[in-house]
This record gives structure tokens, sequence and C-alpha cells, in this order.
């Protein structure tokens, strides 16, 4: 089912892939026979401005790359939305989907026309996980990197803004879950 690329010798147009998908945090350190596992699962999308990809809560069936146009990360209170985080060209988001079970913790929206962006199921990064612990390790580990980032973040937020919401009852909520 999985080639292992270890003596092939990729075109140059792979290797322009290659470069790119290691842009992002996800991949920079995957050697380039790992990223040719993803070569078939890259599914190229086109959104329009304000096209939903997904909505918070959904569950995380994909990882997105992003070739170009820009991505809004933003999180829906009541009828208010904030942005969050605004993406371009070489980003990924949705970096959940590396984990089984989990959903959507804030909407992604196409900020502006004809975003092209790659999706990767996630049925296809847990099959190649299953056939090479090495692409999942590295995966997990970046992913970690990520959300230690992200959590060190919203601490240093929180400890700057002190009062405006009640941190201890996020990690009391996470711990339960």
């Amino acid at each position: 089912m999985f080639k292992f690329f270890a003596n092939k010798i990729f075109t140059p147009q792979e290797r322009v892939i290659f470069r790119f998908l290691r842009r992002g945090q996800i991949f920079e350190k995957m050697n380039d026979s790992e990223l040719a596992e993803f070569l078939p699962y890259l599914h190229p999308r086109r959104y329009a401005i304000n096209e939903a990809i997904f909505f918070r809560g959904d569950p995380s069936q994909a990882l997105y790359i992003i070739k170009s146009g820009e991505i809004i990360l933003n999180l829906d209170v009541q009828d208010k939305f904030e942005e969050l985080l605004r993406l371009r060209t070489g980003d990924s988001f949705g970096d959940n989907a590396v984990l089984e079970g989990t959903k959507r913790s804030f909407n992604a929206i196409a900020a502006t026309d004809n975003c092209e962006i790659y999706v990767i199921a996630q049925v296809n990064i847990l099959a190649i996980f299953d056939e090479n612990t090495e692409i999942r390790a590295k995966m997990l580990t970046a992913f970690a990197r990520y959300y230690d980032r992200y959590v060190s973040h919203i601490v240093r937020a929180y400890r700057d803004n002190f009062g405006f919401f009640e941190l201890g009852k996020a990690y009391l909520g996470a711990k339960r879950e």
C-alpha cells in the first residue's frame, strides 16, 4: 500500500512541492522520502472570499496547507466574531487532524478570493502513521511544539489582561475531558 522512497530520485516538480511543504512547521523536519508519502494525498481545493472551510465544533477530518491566498481563523461568541489569526501561503491549519477524535476549536474562513489550499484527509495521515513511525513521530512532535507555543501565548495574554476570563476553568475543563 505504501511506497518507501529511500532511493528514488525526485523530479524538479516534486522537489518544489517538498520545499513548499517544509515552509510549514508540521513538515519542516521531514526528508524528501518522507514527504513523498503525502504526494498522492495532496488534494487541491479553491475557496472564494468569505467561504467557510470549517466551523468550530466540526470533526477534525483534514489538515490544510495554504498554496495561495489568506485564511482567517476566528472565534464566534454569540453573534460576534473575533479574528484570532490571519494565515498566508505556506501556513498550515487544522493541525489537530493528526489526532483521532478531535474537533475544531475555531472557524476557518477564506479571506481572499481564489484561495488555493492543499487538503490532506485525516484518514490518509493516520494510514501513513500506521506504516511509518518516523513520520508519525516527526508530525506529532511538530504538533506538540506548536501547541506548547500556543498555550504559552494564551498564558501570557491572560497574565497581561488579568481578569478577562477565568483561565483556571479552561485547565480544569481540559483535564476532565
